[in-house]
């Protein structure tokens, strides 16, 4: 067989690499430059979610393993994005601890005070609650009191909450779950948990609406209660806008 003219010509070598085994060749060599360089436990932008893929926070990517992210880390995109977080950071005056791609880090900016970058925590599972439902005495405005019970939290982390329309949920479909709204609660390193509950609006007024953080049960209080209507069978009810 005549292998004069072919790529390759020498007779017992392979051919030539296509696109696929170069690229796999280069992730691979900037896998083992990552590897010798950069302490992935340190890096601000690593995330691992829960589905066991690995995340770019800086540059919003998914990658399948942490081989994949620290080839990465090598790229361009992250390098330019790294440069423009440094540049943003320093024309808004702040100051932020940066992760180089030797494995230093580097404060950029010129804000007086540090800001670190904040690193991502191990969750330790959901905390215990309860639920109550409760009514107004007066009004006879009908609620829900939550109690959460959070006995690993840190003296420095106070829980927070926040209410979550059915359109920015992503486990259900929200044109089925109008009628529903969430609230959300979070303190690390806790999971965030979210309770399911009727999307009416929520009476605000003092008395009506209010938390309450008792550091020494580590215990978190959050009571709402619903609007109603100013109907005929409401008319006259002290304390009933």
């Amino acid at each position: 067989m005549d292998y004069q003219n072919r790529a390759g010509s020498k007779k017992g070598g392979g051919g030539v690499a296509g696109f696929s085994e170069t690229n796999a060749d280069r992730r691979e060599r900037l896998r083992k430059l990552a590897l010798e360089t950069i302490d992935i436990e340190k890096d601000p932008y690593f995330f691992k979610n829960h589905l066991g893929s690995f995340e770019c926070k800086l540059c919003l990517s998914i990658h399948l393993s942490d081989g994949s992210y620290l080839a990465h880390t090598q790229g361009r995109k992250h390098q330019t994005n790294l440069a423009r977080r440094a540049a943003r950071d320093q024309r808004e005056g702040r100051t932020d601890t940066l992760l180089l791609t030797n494995g230093t880090s580097e404060t950029a900016g010129v804000g007086a005070s540090s800001i670190q970058v904040k690193k991502n925590l191990v969750k330790i599972g959901r905390p215990g609650y309860r639920i109550t439902k409760i009514r107004d005495p007066v009004t006879r405005q009908q609620g829900l009191r939550f109690q959460l019970q959070y006995p690993e939290i840190t003296t420095e982390i106070k829980p927070r909450h926040r209410f979550m329309s059915a359109f920015e949920q992503l486990v259900e479909n929200a044109n089925d779950n109008k009628r529903f709204q969430y609230l959300l609660v979070a303190a690390e390193p806790y999971e965030t948990v979210a309770f399911k509950i009727p999307n009416k609006e929520i009476d605000r007024r003092p008395g009506k609406f209010w938390t309450h953080y008792d550091q020494d049960t580590n215990e978190y209080f959050l009571q709402l209660v619903f609007k109603v209507e100013n109907n005929d069978r409401y008319n006259g009810v002290p304390g009933l806008r």
